[in-house]
């Protein structure tokens, strides 16, 4: 029997002020309240998820849920940790994580890639893909969905210790082998880019790591994609707004041009989270949905 209780969603924030972007992301996904929560940290992270677990019986529960966000992906990451083994026999609630956006920005990217890729030649399996700022938490999503998806993904980092690590830990996660290459010198990003059909930055605001002289001498190249939305662009020459524009025969998208799929798929998840009580949405799960968004 469906609950007649209006939906929560428990907003558990790393940071001192809980996002704003995501409460009113949040509020135009329908949810009907929203608990917001600042500052947390895992050893917060029982007491709050046993409030959302025990106020109401189980035909009722599957309309609360959790949001876990934040500026650090990391330190959220350690926050669904301790959710997921807060957890006990029938006790649960389903749970989004988006610190940073890091999910819903790299299933808007990757789905971005893989389109072009079919529209193009048909299908994207074999897809030679370089990601810039590789090791940082959205590019490493982006790299993980790509490689899972078929791509042949190399990950890039100005340390080339730090990129082989990640293209390490990424192929134990995806089954699939990744490489890495430095970025450091120029002469570096030259040869990590070489024969590459796309590239994605996804590194710092406001650092630009392709520049537009090296962009233009990739014979290779179809499709640029840059996360960063602050000057200087991560791709110069690629402007925000870019979806799909043609750029010295490149297709490109900028962040506000991924940013509209971005928040489809964000308000798609939430809206998901209460379908059912068991739900963990991390990164696969979120692609998932911008997928059957079409």
């Amino acid at each position: 029997m469906a609950s007649d209780k209006p939906t929560i969603l428990i907003q558990l924030d790393t940071d001192p002020q809980p996002s704003v972007f995501d409460a009113v992301v949040a509020v135009d996904a329908g949810v009907a309240h929203l608990f917001r929560h600042g500052k947390v940290g895992p050893e917060a992270v029982r007491d709050l998820v046993y409030g959302a677990l025990f106020t109401r019986g189980p035909a009722d529960l599957q309309n609360t849920a959790l949001f876990i966000g934040g500026s650090d992906v990391v330190a959220g990451e350690a926050i669904l940790k301790a959710v997921k083994e807060t957890f006990f026999a029938g006790f649960r609630v389903s749970v989004l994580f988006d610190a940073n956006g890091c999910n819903t920005t790299a299933a808007a990217a990757a789905l971005a890639v893989v389109k072009d890729a079919e529209a193009r030649r048909g299908r994207f399996d074999g897809t030679k893909v370089a990601v810039l700022g590789g090791t940082g938490p959205v590019g490493q999503r982006v790299a993980r969905l790509l490689a899972r998806l078929g791509g042949v993904v190399s990950v890039g980092s100005r340390q080339l210790e730090r990129a082989r690590e990640t293209a390490g830990h990424l192929a134990a996660i995806t089954g699939r082998p990744l490489q890495s290459f430095a970025t450091a010198r120029p002469d570096e990003l030259r040869a990590g880019l070489e024969g590459m059909a796309v590239v994605v930055a996804a590194g710092a605001a406001g650092v630009t790591l392709l520049p537009s002289d090296l962009r233009r001498a990739l014979p290779d190249l179809e499709v640029a994609v840059d996360l960063n939305a602050v000057p200087p662009p991560g791709i110069e020459g690629v402007a925000p707004t870019d979806k799909g524009t043609e750029r010295d025969g490149v297709r490109c998208w900028g962040a506000l041009g991924i940013g509209g799929t971005k928040m489809k798929i964000h308000k798609k998840a939430i809206q998901e989270l209460f379908t059912a009580g068991d739900k963990v949405l991390d990164a696969e799960e979120v692609l998932e949905l911008g997928r059957r968004l079409g």
